[in-house]
C-alpha cells in the first residue's frame, strides 16, 4: 500500500488565464523561480515518489521540454535542483485526446498506476507546505482514498467540488456526498477540494461508469462521490495555503507572497513593497 506514483494531470486550456495562456501552457506560467509545474513535480518528490505521469493535451510541448535534459551549461541553484531532481525521478507523459473533464483525463493514469495507490495532483495549484506527503500519512493510517479539501468563502463555492461528510476526528472527515461546483444553496457544506489526493485504483472502476456531469465533462467528483457510496473515502482538512495558478488574482497573490518569503529577493522586495505598494495603496484609500 506504499504509495510510489504520482499523476499529474496538465491538459486543460487555461481559459481563465487569456491572453496569457494563449501560446503557453497555464502549467507553465512563473510563480517567482519557476513555473507553476514545477513547483507540482518537486512536491511529488519531496513527497518520496519517483515515478510521475504527467497529462498533457495538444499545445502543451513546452511542459516536456521543460522536464527533458537541459543543454544549458551556466546554472543557477534552481536548474541545479531541478536537474538532481530529474535524475532522481521517471517522468512519463501520456496526451488526453479530447477536453472531457479531468475524470477522463484520470482515466490515462491506469496503465500506469495498475494495481497501486497513486497520488494525483493539478498541475496548476501549488500547495504551502507541500500537501500530498500530509495525505500520504492520513494515508498510511485509514488506508482509503483521501482527499486534500479546505474551508472557501460563500462566493467560492461555486467553482469547487464540495463535499458532505462526518467528522470522525479533528480535521478528518469521511465523505458522504460530493457535488462539482454547487449553487450556494444547493452546498451541503463550506468544504471544498483543493487539487490534491490520494486515491486507490478502484477509482478506475467508477470513472469507466461516470457519465457526464457539470459542463457535459466527466468529472472526478462524481465518480468519488459514488466510489464513497460503496468503500471509505475520506477528506483532509489541509491546514496550509493553497494557490490555484489558473485564477490571474491567485497567480499574482502566489508571486508576492512567495517573493516575499523568498530567502534571495525576499529581503529587497519587502523594501520595494514597503516604499512603493504601501504608499499607493494609502493614496488609494484617501490617507
Amino acid at each position: 500500500m506504499k504509495v510510489r506514483k504520482a499523476v499529474i494531470p496538465a491538459a486543460g486550456l487555461g481559459t481563465r488565464m487569456l491572453p496569457i495562456t494563449r501560446a503557453q501552457p497555464k502549467e507553465m506560467v512563473p510563480v517567482v523561480h519557476k513555473p507553476v509545474i514545477q513547483y507540482v513535480v518537486e512536491e511529488a518528490y519531496y513527497s518520496g515518489i519517483r515515478e510521475i505521469l504527467i497529462i498533457t493535451g495538444k499545445h502543451k510541448r513546452a511542459i516536456e521540454d521543460h522536464f527533458d535534459r537541459s543543454e544549458i551549461k551556466k546554472k543557477n541553484k534552481y536548474m541545479e535542483e531541478l536537474d538532481r531532481i530529474l535524475a532522481e525521478v521517471d517522468i512519463f507523459f501520456v496526451r488526453q485526446r479530447e477536453q472531457k473533464g479531468l475524470g477522463d483525463a484520470v482515466k490515462y493514469a491506469k496503465p500506469f498506476v495498475e494495481d497501486e495507490p497513486f497520488a494525483l495532483l493539478l498541475g496548476d495549484n501549488i500547495t504551502i507546505p507541500p500537501c500530498t506527503k500530509m495525505l500520504i500519512d492520513v494515508f498510511k493510517k485509514y488506508r482509503s482514498s483521501i482527499i486534500a479539501v479546505e474551508r472557501v468563502p460563500k462566493e467560492r463555492i461555486p467553482y469547487h467540488g464540495i463535499i458532505q461528510g462526518k467528522e470522525i476526528e479533528p480535521g478528518i472527515y469521511k465523505i458522504e456526498n460530493m457535488i462539482e461546483k454547487p449553487k450556494v444553496e444547493e452546498a451541503p457544506s463550506d468544504i471544498a477540494t483543493l487539487g490534491r489526493y490520494v486515491l486507490t485504483p478502484e477509482i478506475f472502476e467508477y470513472l469507466e461508469r461516470t457519465k457526464p456531469g457539470y459542463g457535459g465533462e466527466i468529472q472526478l467528483t462524481d465518480a468519488l462521490r459514488d466510489m464513497a457510496k460503496d468503500v471509505a473515502v475520506y477528506g483532509y482538512l489541509y491546514p496550509g495555503r493553497r494557490y490555484d495558478i489558473g485564477n490571474k488574482l491567485e497567480w499574482l497573490k502566489a508571486n508576492v507572497e512567495l517573493a516575499l518569503e523568498d530567502k534571495e529577493i525576499g529581503e529587497s522586495f519587502t523594501e520595494w513593497v514597503r516604499k512603493v505598494v504601501i504608499p499607493s495603496l494609502n493614496r488609494w484609500e484617501g490617507k
